[in-house]
């Protein structure tokens, strides 16, 4: 089975102060042990980039935040898929470059776990791959909810992942998916 890792919009705009407090200050650290396992291995890797419309965003093109992170840049030949919605299927050549790798099961890591990566990772599953979300490659924000309540990044983090666990997908950890991959 080809399994291809998808790191979800680990760009210097994820640090931007707008976003609040962020949970596991370790993801990056992971996301760049697997992303050198996958090249290691020689199996597919897609770099979802966020390039809002939004204005004033910090993902927006042409932005300095708007590139990725220094641990997990892209090294030549790797894909990039550019996005302008939470949902790395939307409007993207995503499904059809995973089905011409002839990928079906995909490891999902990156930020934020509440938005991009739950909706990603949802999409996927509909579409019939064989999905994992990688626990602690992955980051959640504070949310203040319409009534005013506010919950911790931890909180919705751990919230985010049950959700996709009860029907979209297996949640794993760096230690437990890198073990996968060498056996």
């Amino acid at each position: 089975m080809t399994t291809a890792l998808i790191i979800i919009d680990v760009q210097a705009a994820i640090d931007h102060p707008k976003w609040g407090q962020r949970n596991n200050p370790g993801a990056e650290a992971n996301l760049a042990k697997l992303l050198a396992a996958w090249r290691a291995q020689g199996m597919p890797i897609f770099h979802i980039r966020h390039d809002s419309r939004e204005e004033g965003s910090p993902y927006a093109p042409g932005q300095p935040l708007h590139a990725f992170k220094d641990d997990v840049r892209p090294d030549e030949g790797e894909t990039i898929i550019g996005k302008h919605t939470n949902n790395a299927f939307v409007g993207t050549s995503l499904e059809a470059d995973l089905k011409k790798w002839g990928v079906e099961k995909l490891v999902i890591a990156g930020v934020l776990t509440q938005h991009s990566v739950d909706t990603t990772a949802r999409m996927a599953a509909s579409l019939g791959f064989n999905v994992a979300v990688v626990s602690d490659a992955t980051a959640a924000t504070e949310v203040t909810d319409g009534r005013g309540h506010h919950w911790p990044a931890d909180d919705v983090h751990a919230l985010t992942l049950t959700h996709l666990e009860a029907d979209y997908a297996v949640i794993s950890t760096t230690a437990e998916v890198l073990r996968a991959i060498r056996t």
